[in-house]
């Protein structure tokens, strides 16, 4: 296994983070496979967290597996798996230092895009009452599968589509849960075909796996004490704040 300590250091926060995204607090695990990068390669920090998210799945869609929209994951859950092949592409074809540089421009589109989030809020009745737009979805389940499998960051392109139509708290937790667990098993093929699951990194996966699961409990219990009238607040400030952070990181490493 990995016996860096500078690796742990960043490893176990990041894993925390993407526990407690897990269990409920949407947009914050987008930070964690950059934050590994920092110690190991882009693509040996997603291998490494997405038996991780695996393990992690099946704590949130229990959590949740009473309250999921299943329109939703009718739409978008079939362009996702096109969207990580372009995803495996990409890792499979280009340089590591390419792939920084995609996951760099990727954080930063969606960044600016959070910063007009209000204005969607604010169309929110008329997407809701109008047509579902199912082609909007379509390219936000395609999108959501390529950030996934390039960085485990298929969260902002999903919230693009769904956070404007305003479900009910846990309905929107659920879904999300049940999404992204489909997506980690389909990415599942591409990581093994880019030989990324050496023994090394299995081993370092069995070391942080305790702290994955007691992270997801924790995002599951501690959401519930947030209002539900002050969730999608929390959600867009956090998407704008890591948005931001993965931005600077994607121009810090061009330059």
């Amino acid at each position: 296994m990995l016996t860096d300590p500078f690796f742990y250091a960043v490893a176990i926060p990041a894993v925390i983070l993407v526990g407690l995204a897990k269990g409920g607090f949407a947009g914050i695990g987008v930070v964690a496979t950059p934050l590994m990068a920092l110690a190991v390669g882009p693509v040996k920090a997603a291998a490494i967290l997405l038996p991780l998210l695996i393990v992690q799945d099946v704590v949130g869609v229990w959590a949740y597996r009473k309250t999921w929209e299943k329109g939703l994951l009718i739409l978008m859950t079939p362009p996702a798996a096109f969207g990580i092949f372009l995803g495996w592409a990409l890792a499979a074809l280009v340089s590591s230092a390419a792939v920084e540089l995609a996951v760099g421009l990727v954080s930063i589109l969606f960044a600016a895009q959070r910063l007009w989030a209000e204005r969607a809020v604010k169309a929110a009745a008329a997407i809701e009452t109008g047509p579902a737009r199912p082609w909007l979805g379509v390219l936000c389940g395609m999108a959501s599968g390529f950030t996934s499998q390039i960085a485990h960051a298929g969260g902002p392109p999903f919230q693009i589509y769904v956070l404007p139509r305003r479900l009910p708290r846990d309905v929107f937790v659920g879904t999300s849960a049940i999404f992204f667990a489909v997506v980690n098993w389909m990415k599942l093929p591409a990581y093994i075909a880019l030989g990324q699951f050496t023994p090394q990194v299995l081993a370092t996966v069995a070391v942080l796996l305790p702290v994955a699961i007691a992270s997801t409990w924790a995002g599951v219990l501690l959401v519930r004490k947030v209002p539900a009238e002050g969730f999608y607040k929390v959600i867009y400030v956090l998407l704008i704040l890591v948005g931001t952070k993965l931005a600077w990181d994607g121009f810090f490493g061009l330059a």
